[in-house]
């Protein structure tokens, strides 16, 4: 179980995650069309009110565009923004952790550096 996966987070929280996976993954580019809040919702098993929920905040932070009576679109650039949110949020809320677990195990980053390489 990955730290983004956690049950202990609300299920919007959650979904928004996998929306913003699939966007950084390029699953879906600039102007591609979102699955619809019932066909996410039977997807991932959560209320379509929870779904819309996490669609509202993309919407909100201008990642998702809404075409009324056509559904939702990825926003231009929302790949751009989710990455540089994504870098934000790791490097403040997430590195600080992994240093430190890293400095208690006596790991240096050389030692990340050989596995890549290897």
């Amino acid at each position: 179980m990955t730290l983004r996966n956690a049950p202990d987070k609300p299920v919007y929280v959650r979904i928004r995650e996998v929306i913003a996976d699939a966007i950084l993954a390029g699953r879906y580019g600039d102007g591609d069309p979102l699955p619809s809040v019932r066909a996410l919702a039977a997807e991932q098993g959560a209320n379509p009110l929870t779904v819309a929920k996490a669609y509202q905040g993309f919407q909100d932070d201008g990642l998702v565009t809404v075409k009324r009576g056509v559904g939702m679109f990825v926003a231009a650039g929302a790949r751009a923004k989710l990455k540089a949110s994504e870098r934000d949020h790791f490097l403040a809320e997430e590195w600080p952790a992994i240093e430190a677990r890293m400095h208690r195990l006596g790991i240096q980053p050389t030692d990340l550096l050989d596995k890549v390489k290897a």
